[in-house]
């Protein structure tokens, strides 16, 4: 055998080997940037379909809004692994942080800075995308993962007919940029904005008029001021805020055909935690319609029994 056979046959050595180590069990990497495969729950196709399957009516179908995707051990959150995660359980709505880099991407992230939720250091908005995709996402216990900071773009073209997602916008992001990828993405018939005052809700309205907004009503002012901005019932879903509201808001509410979003992180969400998971099944009996919590699976858990129960059904759900 003359050297350069030498050569060629010690190089497929080394490079048979290192590819069948990488085969035996226990040896192989592990995948963690795979696109989730989850069952398409939503027969959802058009902004008209989600205004009506998001419309009050008697024997509408309780849903689980999972917190910033539903975080929980091993799993980070606004993740797209973690949402499908989720999604693999139940139909839900994934609440997400939307945030910019420097060089206007939009991705998935709750803080301002990195710190908390990745190995990364600084505000998001001081890097650029190439750079935040070096980082490692970190679980709520701080744990680093090995999954990465998501682009916007690429969570909402998955979750077409598999989730709806309520959009949380950052300060720093303009509703334009998010409003663009939503129309690249036809997303439209799976977002929801959220809003914190009824002038944000106009100013979203005016940008996009045929998008679903999520907006604080804690009571008839609020619900009158969003009416007198020119913004339909049917483009609406309330936030109620973090604790149980009066049943006379509930009761305004569906008399609107408003839907309602009662948040349970935090107090409520350890008062279930420490009654038990029917709790949850509680707060839809008394008005609640959206339960946005930090315990996606033990709140569906209570839902799924509820709706069983009373045979709930929806052209718009794929069970």
């Amino acid at each position: 055998m003359n050297p350069k056979q030498l050569i060629f046959k010690g190089l497929f050595s080394v490079l048979f080997i290192g590819l069948t180590m990488g085969c035996f069990r226990g040896e192989r990497p592990v995948m963690t940037d795979e696109t989730p495969k989850v069952h398409n729950w939503f027969n959802i196709n058009t902004v008209d379909e989600l205004y009506e399957f998001l419309t009050y009516e008697e024997g509408s179908i309780p849903l689980v809004s999972a917190h910033r995707g539903g975080p929980h051990d091993g799993y980070p959150e606004n993740c797209l692994t973690t949402i499908g995660k989720v999604a693999g359980e139940m139909p839900a709505i994934m609440e997400i942080d939307i945030a910019m880099t420097k060089d206007s991407v939009l991705v998935l992230m709750h803080d301002e800075t990195l710190n908390r939720t990745s190995t990364g250091k600084g505000k998001v908005s001081n890097k650029t995308f190439a750079q935040l995709q070096e980082l490692k996402l970190k679980d709520n216990d701080g744990r680093v993962t090995d999954y990465v900071i998501p682009m916007l773009k690429d969570v909402l073209l998955w979750g077409n007919g598999r989730v709806l997602f309520t959009l949380d916008i950052k300060k720093s992001v303009p509703y334009e940029r998010v409003l663009e990828v939503i129309r690249e993405t036809k997303a439209e018939a799976s977002s929801i904005i959220i809003t914190y005052s009824a002038n944000q809700a106009s100013a979203v309205n005016k940008l996009a008029p045929d998008l679903m907004i999520s907006a604080t009503i804690k009571n008839q002012d609020d619900l009158t001021r969003l009416s007198d901005m020119g913004i339909p019932d049917n483009r609406l879903i309330a936030f109620v805020g973090t604790t149980e509201p009066d049943s006379a808001l509930y009761s305004l509410l569906r008399q609107h055909g408003i839907k309602s979003i009662l948040g349970t992180m935090g107090n409520l969400d350890r008062a279930a935690d420490k009654s038990g998971y029917q709790r949850y099944a509680e707060l839809v009996e008394r008005g609640a319609d959206v339960l946005s919590t930090d315990r996606p699976f033990e709140a569906w858990k209570a839902l799924d029994f509820y709706i069983k129960k009373r045979s709930l059904t929806s052209t718009y759900i794929n069970w």
